[in-house]
């Protein structure tokens, strides 16, 4: 087992040539079940991927997934573990037109309306979009050998011996008059994102309560996607414009060029809801920390209606604290933590997960679901970390202000004020946020010497 999720340079994930067990099932068609499909495909003869939603042919967002109408990005680390588990894949993302540049470079981030110093980082970001991403990894996951799509099916429940173990699924097709069936599995991996009924299943089964974690910021977001080319382009060749949320300017956006529009993700936390009719939602976009977001929406052509998703709070599951858990069910991605989505974790936790679930099954049999929970908690530990961290730094938000919370929130301002003119901090912010360093990173005596020497 590695150390942990961070590294300088991508790794080779190298996957079992044997196979392990004859069936593995995913529940949830999503970012982390194609994922997880991927990596066992290698150590099962069959993969079977059961979704509730229509999969095949769907390039837009997907009525299963109602936060899949906003922006949605990968993170530095989430990207070089998907182009080692898919390689070539960011090349042929860029052949299809997605926006492909440098984190420190193509980004320009602003905290309390102040860009930090752009610069080379050498951190690749892609701008896909979660429904292009999704149906491009789709693609690639269906055509490995075993693996098959079992659509527009409810997930009833799990098929057990007892507590023991898990051996399968019950199923039923959405066409009407369609009986229930059970799905043998020498494993189950539940992606099936925040509303994962395994804490349920495992209640019913005698395995007690899952233990939770809260952090409550009544988040909205609404998106309104526009045609290109805009009358006044502040993004040009670049990705995005991101005035991040802070306490002291509690509003924030995501402005990005997209494959084939440009996107405006407005958040607000606490109750403060962005509109969703257009009028509404541009006199918001006006209270924006950066002016430039403004001008060039105001007179821009929207592609339809703004979306609005609502996300009460950010929610782990620790099920590496149950005292024992069946054999042949792990869990990964947002089933077993689900993020504020404005920190773009998700997708890059499940792919992290995903990579994880590999370094299991190198021994040459099935994961073992205690020691696999674990290992997943100490990878979400960091991102956690850094994602509860900043959401408790707004005053109104519920949730355990530890005394590391309270001094990473006293230091991140000061942090982040400090690399507006200090590309080395730029960096090293990116470095932290993309999840190649840990967050203990920005602590070290360079990086705070700098911070301090900044006033």
């Amino acid at each position: 087992m590695t150390a942990g999720p961070y590294g300088s340079h991508p790794r080779r994930y190298e996957l079992m040539a044997a196979h392990i067990g004859d069936r593995a099932v995913v529940l949830g068609g999503g970012i982390a079940g194609l994922f997880a499909a991927r990596v066992l495909s290698e150590s099962y003869h069959e993969v079977t991927v059961i979704d509730r939603d229509t999969l095949t042919g769907a390039y837009g967002p997907r009525s299963a997934t109602p936060q899949g109408h906003h922006i949605h990005a990968l993170l530095a680390r989430g990207q070089q573990v998907m182009e080692e588990l898919f390689p070539g894949i960011t090349r042929e993302l860029t052949a299809c037109g997605v926006p492909v540049g440098d984190f420190g470079s193509s980004l320009s981030w602003y905290f309390n309306g102040q860009m930090i110093r752009r610069t080379e980082t050498g951190l690749v970001c892609v701008a896909a979009g979660r429904a292009r991403l999704e149906a491009h990894l789709r693609e690639r996951v269906t055509a490995l050998p075993g693996v098959s799509l079992v659509e527009r099916t409810d997930i009833l429940g799990l098929v057990t011996t007892g507590r023991e173990r898990v051996v399968g699924v019950r199923i039923q097709e959405k066409t009407p008059g369609s009986a229930e069936r059970s799905l043998a599995a020498d494993v189950v991996v539940d992606t099936t994102g925040r509303g994962s009924r395994t804490p349920r299943w495992l209640e019913e089964l005698g395995f007690g309560q899952v233990p939770q974690e809260r952090v409550d910021m009544d988040l909205t977001y609404t998106t309104c996607d526009f045609e290109g080319p805009l009358p006044f382009d502040p993004i040009g060749d670049d990705i995005a414009l991101i005035p991040v949320a802070t306490p002291a300017m509690p509003r924030g956006a995501i402005f990005a060029r997209m494959p084939d529009r440009y996107s405006l993700s407005l958040n607000g936390i606490l109750g403060d809801k962005p509109p969703t009719d257009l009028e509404g939602f541009l006199r918001y976009a006006r209270t924006l920390p950066v002016p430039e977001i403004y001008e060039a929406v105001k007179d821009a052509v929207p592609m339809g209606k703004p979306h609005t998703f609502h996300f009460p709070a950010s929610v782990r599951r620790h099920y590496e604290l149950l005292p024992d858990l069946p054999e042949g069910l792990v869990v990964l991605g947002d089933a077993a933590c689900t993020f504020n989505p404005v920190y773009a974790q998700g997708m890059t936790v499940a792919a992290l997960g995903a990579a994880l679930l590999t370094e299991h099954l190198k021994v040459g049999s099935p994961p073992k679901p205690t020691a696999f929970q674990r290992d997943l908690a100490q990878v979400i530990d960091a991102p956690w970390m850094m994602a509860a961290g900043a959401d408790l730094g707004f005053p109104g938000v519920q949730g355990l202000r530890t005394l590391e919370v309270r001094m990473g929130n006293g230091y991140m301002p000061k942090l982040q004020a400090a690399a507006t003119a200090d590309p080395t901090l730029s960096e090293a912010f990116l470095r932290a946020a993309g999840m190649i360093d840990p967050p203990q990173a920005l602590m070290s005596p360079e990086i705070m010497g700098r911070v301090f020497a900044a006033g």
